[in-house]
């Protein structure tokens, strides 16, 4: 399997606190299944994100798993947070926080609320060729009241990552009823762990992907933790395993995103 949100590059941000830990972290995430994994400190605030340190202390884990023989491909991403600073960056230089520099992006969105202008940001990223991946909707409070804020982002090709530990109840009731709806809607393209230690977040990935494949089939449980995210990787194109239900119903008041678009096409 293949886990594109996990912050395992240590002493970044509130992930790995040593290299210790990012090893050990690692040989649980092996023992999991999983083979490769894209390392994603947050672009925030509260951490500096400096591409030239994140591109070292992968190197130097790589090394140390090397030592250990512990079988796992590292690439490398961000949590990419919607701030001004971060979106004007990314829509100059799209390979700075997007995964392996190749255009799929990680966008977090806040614990509590929306920001403001949020689908006019996704579609500026877009016209930078960025692909906007959502992380963890499903433990958003504005979100489980109101999903169908999802369905014009869908619409527009943003892609949707959700939590394993959401499946199995780690996150609470609300985001494991959540993400079960979104995924029984088809509107789940990728699992990942966003694992942050190896207590408390670990890296869990396994029990998730069974139900999914129990519930759901094992060839929608493949495409979401092994071809759509491999995809996301190497930076190539991936075709859903199953086309999403509810968003084709014709939109009677054009939105914003189709009134821009359609002014676009006019030029």
């Amino acid at each position: 399997m293949i886990d594109i949100h996990h912050h395992l590059l240590p002493g970044l941000d509130d992930g790995s606190d040593s290299m210790e830990t990012s090893v050990e972290m690692a040989r649980l995430a092996v023992a999991e299944g999983i083979t490769h994994v894209v390392c994603t400190p947050h672009a925030n605030s509260y951490h500096d994100f400096d591409p030239s340190v994140n591109a070292a202390k992968a190197d130097e884990l790589r090394a140390r798993l090397a030592e250990e023989k512990i079988p796992l491909t590292l690439g490398l991403g961000c949590d990419f947070h919607m701030s001004f600073d971060n979106v004007k960056l990314a829509k100059a230089d799209p390979a700075r926080f997007s995964i392996n520099g190749l255009g799929y992006l990680l966008v977090e969105i806040p614990d509590y609320g929306l920001p403001p202008g949020l689908t006019e940001t996704f579609f500026q990223l877009h016209l930078a060729g960025l692909t906007p991946i959502l992380t963890h909707p499903e433990r958003n409070p504005t979100l489980q009241n109101e999903p169908e804020r999802l369905i014009e982002w869908l619409r527009a090709g943003v892609l949707v990552q959700v939590t394993a530990d959401a499946l199995t109840g780690h996150k609470g009731r609300r985001a494991e009823q959540m993400a079960f709806d979104l995924l029984e809607k088809r509107w789940v393209h990728f699992l990942a762990t966003d694992a942050h230690n190896t207590t408390t977040r670990p890296p869990r990935m396994r029990e998730a992907h069974d139900l999914v494949a129990k519930k759901y089939g094992a060839d929608y449980a493949r495409s979401l933790c092994v071809a759509n995210p491999m995809a996301v990787f190497e930076g190539r194109e991936f075709e859903v395993e199953e086309e999403p239900r509810g968003l084709e119903e014709e939109i009677k008041i054009p939105n914003w995103w189709q009134r821009m678009t359609e002014r676009l096409k006019r030029r």
